[in-house]
């Protein structure tokens, strides 16, 4: 094998051959990178056929010791892992250093959502009547009624969304393609959107149903400050776009679909991923018994 493999060989793999999305990719090389950091740091350079199991264990413990969250330190192993995996798969790397190395145990997150009524006040923020304000309005009710990720709700095309039938196809992680029901709020919100879309649409070539005021496909950057923008209407603080995602899978389970349902309209791959919301269902349910039923709490004459 070569005896100073690149950064660059491994970019090509996940682009080409893997076809990871490109923020994966950059997730990938940027983890990669503060690994080789560390390494050229200690040893003065790179050389991946000489990196060690105790040196994989002492860049963990530096983690460690720089209190990153387990979830943190998890991804950036996983990315070494990867990259090393590439070495022995395609390069001829005869040990794998990451093979006996532990990922942290990650303890069940709850997910954080919106309140039914903070998303209705986040959704239907944005006012006025020029197209911005329509396209705005239209993007936020179709993540939520359809619990979307950024970047798949910025990804639809004109061709993608079919308004006779309220449906919309997007492209999920793994470039996976799914169908999606638009609810009526969206549906309404997303024609009138596509009225005033033509204002926007300076030559007419994109075909993003998203576009901004150049005509350009709208960014997940953009969606994340609209969301900033908006969230000053929520009572609840810090709501990012995520949220609405969770908020639909969680305002859905609570009104009674099931977990199969629920898994399909977000394009979650396991069960156990979308078992999540469970919990987040179940606290609500606590917390609801706790301030309303009379026997959830000793009476004063006990």
């Amino acid at each position: 094998m070569s005896s100073h493999p690149t950064i660059e060989d491994f970019r090509r793999y996940l682009v080409v051959e893997r076809r990871v999305s490109p923020l994966t990719t950059q997730g990938y090389l940027r983890d990669v990178g503060f690994f080789v950091a560390f390494i050229t740091e200690a040893e003065g350079d790179f050389q991946p056929q000489k990196i060690t199991r105790r040196q994989i264990r002492r860049y963990l413990a530096l983690l460690h010791r720089k209190r990153l969250k387990p979830a943190t330190v998890g991804r950036r192993l996983s990315a070494v892992r990867a990259f090393f995996r590439y070495l022995v798969n395609r390069k001829g790397l005869e040990v794998d250093p990451c093979q006996h190395a532990r990922t942290p145990k990650l303890g069940q997150r709850t997910p954080r959502f919106l309140s039914a009524d903070d998303a209705q006040r986040l959704v239907e923020h944005p006012v006025g009547f020029d197209p911005a304000g329509y396209r705005d309005r239209a993007l936020l009710e179709l993540t939520y009624g359809g619990g979307l990720r950024v970047s798949e709700v910025v990804g639809i095309d004109l061709d993608d969304l079919d308004v006779q039938s309220a449906q919309v196809k997007v492209l999920g992680k793994g470039n996976k393609s799914r169908i999606v029901p638009i609810g009526q709020h969206a549906l309404t919100a997303i024609e009138l959107w596509l009225d005033r879309r033509p204002e926007l649409s300076k030559s007419g070539t994109c075909r993003a149903l998203f576009i901004n005021a150049r005509g350009q496909r709208f960014s997940v950057r953009s969606v994340q400050r609209l969301v900033r923008m908006a969230r000053a209407s929520c009572i609840q603080a810090g709501a990012t776009p995520h949220w609405l995602r969770h908020a639909c899978a969680t305002h859905m389970l609570g009104s009674g679909a099931d977990l199969r349902s629920i898994q399909e309209l977000l394009g979650h791959s396991s069960l156990s991923t979308t078992q999540k919301y469970t919990h987040v269902d179940l606290d609500s349910l606590m917390k609801s018994y706790d301030r309303a039923h009379p026997r959830a709490h000793a009476s004063d004459a006990e």
